[in-house]
């Protein structure tokens, strides 16, 4: 752990106001030289009369003040007979009161403690310790004083006791011998440490390159992190060489260890047309569950089409709309299956689809749930369907009783108590996600998916839209007409020239869709900075930040998201003796600056405007910092009407939002959309990337660079390549 920028305290503990035994979290009032300090953090194992020696800083909470914000601790016991009475009459070992300890301190003097980790069999000879009540004692000293052990031992590699605390709650009193035998294990997903960090406590620890712990950790390490390349499993031929080609193996010494995980099933083999694809475990059971309810809801079959036709016809003349005929299909399969996906481009009519199916199922008496993937795409959702609409995080309640992996309360044995589910932007929605939105439906229930199977899949594990779409056997209708009103919009012509491998109208300057021709990087950049900071916003009133959003398809190179945001965060929100600002790691955050959440954290507390509480800020949540407190080294971030505080700590979470990538763009919409275009080959530069970014743009768009780099994008058709077998599943092609 890195010590710089950190300050050190030491002092006594006074008093334990608050602790967690799941998580380790404590408040705690911290006597230093007669001052006494609040004290936060990860404090596991911490009792009143202790000296502390503290790391960390200094920051305000709105509500509580000025605390201490612990990030490491050097625990020490006290050492006389007075210290050690109180330490004891605190509670902070379980079992013993305050006669309890005067006993024991009276029978045992100084050497207490001592008797209680090296010899608690002797607590026999204190009165009133019976033989079943010393066994007690001792199985709890073993526990306290062994989680203590476990973390003076982590230390020395720089774990933190957030980690150490859930290495601890994994393996008890065996933890210490385990990782001595084998560190590899803290690559697991529980602990969630990368190879190469356990390869630096290998070293440490003296364990041979060649040691088979450490070739199976990199095989199902390897397995793992492709999980963040949106593959769900990887071909045996593509897997081998690459754990080879990580630990310098050979390849005969990979295979033998494959063969052993094989044997103990912690990766699985499927043989998908005479290729063998391998798993986690639980990424394999996600796919195959998904494959068997959607087949179950596939079985149950058409409802009486005579009716719904009816019903539809009744919809018609009440609102006096007469809906095009492939949207007719669509309304129709929608309400008389359990299962149903509508696809389509902008301007084919998917919201006025959407909204009929919703108002027949309602006045079938069915209750209705909308949801989407993104806190923006359920907003949307809201504003065009008139209804409310949540993230399917919400949807499904997360769990945060339990910190260490996401659990939702809403699941088989707690269904969700709808008769019709609605997802919009299901083409973003991964395995993990749609595994736990299933497994919450009722029996029943009809699931109905809806997207852009053209737009960027996932940035999880997994092709869902895709895979269900190309099966075929789930019943589908893709809207293909573009309604009259929206050919109007060169956006969405523009858009469905892309898709279809044509180039866009360029030359128009009279409608919503722009073309600049710029040669060099540096003109693209300076036209891209004059556009947000002055032309749009003088020629049609758009807020620089809150309207206007730069696309890029790459965080790198001269026009990439890193280099535009400095730009635009210099040009947008200069620095100010008025504005308060940090440094992390080279970037810097102030008041006023757009930023984006790049991970999912269930854990961040919020509040909206009316007072409501909650927790969680998702991958791709864009907000304003409004208040930097640098003393308190914490900022309060908007997002939309939610408000919520970070420690500086938190801040490699968050990045400049000026200029995002397409793919942290998918699932919103913004009033108008500049992307500019580098004019080098870029690995980026393809198809289905140009098409999503142009169908972000809700009222202008503004393209950048030129006209050679647009139609190279638009010739390069490649799909995102991604091993999944959803698809085969369904179409049973998949064996074990």
């Amino acid at each position: 752990m890195q010590k710089e920028n950190l300050v050190e305290i030491s002092g006594t503990v006074e008093t334990v106001v608050y602790k967690n035994e799941e998580t380790g979290f404590a408040v705690l009032e911290l006597d230093k030289d007669g001052e006494l300090i609040t004290v936060v953090g990860e404090l596991a194992a911490v009792g009143e009369g202790e000296i502390l020696t503290l790391h960390g800083n200094f920051r305000t909470h709105p509500s509580y003040g000025t605390q201490f914000k612990a990030v490491a601790a050097q625990q020490k016991l006290p050492s006389s007979a007075a210290a050690i009475l109180r330490y004891l009459s605190s509670g902070a070992i379980k079992g013993i009161g305050p006669v309890l300890a005067s006993r024991m301190v009276a029978q045992f003097g100084d050497d207490t403690l001592t008797v209680l980790e090296k010899e608690p069999e002797r607590l026999s000879q204190v009165q009133g310790i019976s033989p079943a009540k010393c066994q007690k004692l001792k199985e709890e000293l073993g526990r306290m004083f062994g989680m203590r052990s476990i973390m003076l031992f982590l230390s020395q590699f720089g774990i933190d006791s957030s980690s150490s605390i859930s290495i601890w709650k994994r393996w008890g009193t065996m933890a210490q011998r385990m990782i001595e035998e084998n560190p590899y294990l803290l690559c697991c997903e529980e602990i969630g440490m990368d190879f190469d960090q356990c390869e630096q406590i290998a070293r440490k620890l003296n364990i041979p390159l060649d040691s088979s712990y450490r070739i199976e950790a990199a095989i199902q390490f390897v397995l793992r992190h492709n999980l963040f390349n949106g593959h769900t499993c990887l071909p045996m031929d593509k897997l081998i060489p690459t754990a080879q080609n990580l630990l310098s193996q050979s390849q005969v010494m990979v295979e033998n260890s494959m063969q052993a995980l094989l044997r103990r099933r912690e990766i699985i083999n499927v043989d998908v047309n005479g290729r063998a694809y391998c798993y986690l475990p639980e990424y394999l059971e996600a796919e195959r569950f998904i494959a068997s309810r959607l087949k179950f809801m596939i079985m149950a079959g058409e409802e009486n089409l005579l009716g719904a036709k009816k019903k539809l016809a009744q919809l018609e003349e009440k609102n006096g709309i007469s809906y095009a005929s492939l949207q007719q299909e669509a309304i129709l399969q929608a309400i008389s299956h359990q299962i149903f996906i509508l696809t389509g481009g902008p301007g084919t009519g998917k919201t006025t689809t959407i909204n009929a199916i919703i108002e027949l199922l309602e006045d079938s008496g069915s209750k209705v749930a909308l949801c989407a993937p993104t806190g923006r795409a359920a907003k949307r959702m809201s504003e065009v369907t008139g209804k409310d609409a949540k993230t399917i995080h919400r949807l499904l309640e997360v769990d945060f009783a339990n910190p260490s992996a996401l659990h939702f309360k809403r699941n088989e044995k707690n269904p969700l108590p709808f008769d019709a589910v609605i997802v919009d932007e299901t083409s973003m929605v991964d395995i993990p996600l749609m595994r736990s939105l299933i497994c919450a439906l009722k029996m029943h229930c009809r699931l109905i998916l809806v997207g852009d199977s053209d737009q960027l899949p996932s940035v999880g594990p997994g092709n869902v839209l895709r895979d269900l779409i190309e099966s075929e056997i789930v019943p589908q209708v893709r809207l293909t007409e573009i309604f009259r009103q929206a050919q109007q919009s060169l956006i969405v012509t523009n858009a469905h020239a892309i898709v279809h491998g044509q180039m866009p109208d360029l030359k128009r300057h009279d409608n919503d869709f722009f073309f600049l021709k710029r040669e060099l990087a540096e003109q693209v950049r300076n036209t891209t900075l004059d556009l947000v900071a002055t032309r749009l916003p003088k020629s049609y009133g758009y807020s620089p930040t809150t309207d206007i959003q730069v696309i890029v398809p790459t965080r790198i190179g001269a026009v990439g998201a890193n280099t535009l945001n400095q730009m635009l965060q210099q040009t947008l929100n200069p620095p100010s003796p008025q504005k308060s600002e940090f440094e992390n790691n080279g970037r810097k955050f102030r008041v006023g600056d757009k930023v984006m959440q790049i991970k999912n954290n269930y854990d961040i507390l919020w509040q909206r405007d009316n007072g409501e509480e909650g927790m969680g800020i998702y991958n791709g949540d864009i907000g304003f910092i409004e208040r930097i407190d640098r003393p308190g080294k914490m900022m309060l971030i908007r997002f939309d009407d939610r408000v919520a505080e970070y420690l500086f700590e938190m801040s490699p979470e968050l990045e400049l939002a000026y200029a995002i990538t397409v793919h942290k763009s998918q699932g919103s919409e913004f009033e108008a959309v500049v992307m500019p275009l580098s004019s080098y080959k870029s690995k980026m530069h393809y198809r289905n990337l140009l098409y999503t970014a142009v169908t972000r743009a809700k009222s202008r768009l503004i393209l950048l660079g030129q006209e050679k780099t647009i139609a190279e994008m638009i010739a390069n058709d490649r799909k995102t390549v991604r091993y999944t077998n959803l698809k085969e599943m369904l179409l049973g092609e998949v064996e074990e």
